[in-house]
């Protein structure tokens, strides 16, 4: 582990606490500040951890603080980090620093990524026993979703697949105004921006739907228990109207 360049990364935002989910399955929720449209913003996103043995898999990393690293180690040690979006990815590299992890990314995202990314695709391996890759083969940017075999199905989402019911703490006034009026608060949603500069197809969705889920983990909301395959599913149909 090399902790020496910690500070030429992006710094820390606020973020809560490390939740195990399901089974070796975790969450933590923080803040992202950038700037889109020339305007400042401020919400929250998701990291997903998956632990087997002790390894431990990040996939839409979030820098953590000190003691939010503590706690992280706790679980296992990083050997991987999974970049899933191209509109995500601010601190992967601070992980593949600190704990010379493999970096794997959904296909497109390579140059960006750097010489050491290795692209992830449906029928190769990963480095998560039973998992599987779906990409929006469609979109205008790369966007990939996972599928684990686990709990009758976790899938674990980006962008493209959002469920945020309400603003929660780490957004700012701004940022939540704005984000009411362009419909991101609504349940098992597939995200506005994303879809304004995805413009996937149809057909896209209609695959997503074949898969076998229940659970849904995404880069943006809350975890989607039990239902995920429903509401996601009738989402995309109102969406898509054949």
């Amino acid at each position: 582990m090399n902790q020496t360049t910690d500070t030429s990364f992006p710094p820390a935002l606020a973020h809560g606490a490390i939740e195990e989910v399901f089974p070796d399955v975790f969450v933590v929720s923080g803040a992202m500040e950038t700037v889109l449209m020339e305007l400042d913003w401020q919400f929250s996103r998701n990291m997903t951890i998956v632990r087997e043995g002790d390894r431990l898999i990040l996939i839409n990393s979030i820098r953590l603080s000190d003691e939010g690293l503590a706690q992280l180690e706790e679980l296992g040690r990083v050997t991987d980090v999974i970049r899933l979006g191209a509109l995500h990815g601010r601190d992967d590299e601070f992980y593949l620093d600190r704990y010379q992890a493999q970096y794997w990314v959904t296909p497109g995202l390579e140059e960006e990524a750097g010489s050491a990314a290795r692209a992830m695709a449906p029928d190769a391996s990963l480095p998560l026993t039973g998992a599987s890759l779906f990409r929006f083969e469609t979109a205008n940017v790369p966007e990939g979703v996972l599928r684990l075999d686990r709990e009758g199905g976790i899938l674990i989402a980006c962008d493209a697949l959002q469920n945020w019911l309400q603003p929660d703490e780490h957004f700012c006034d701004a940022s939540r105004e704005r984000m009411e009026g362009m419909g991101f608060f609504t349940p098992a949603n597939v995200g506005p921006v994303w879809m304004q500069a995805a413009e996937p197809e149809a057909k896209d969705f209609n695959r997503l739907k074949a898969l076998e889920f229940r659970h849904a983990l995404c880069g943006h909301g809350e975890p989607v228990r039990d239902n995920a395959h429903q509401a996601f599913s009738a989402t995309f149909d109102r969406l898509f109207p054949s």
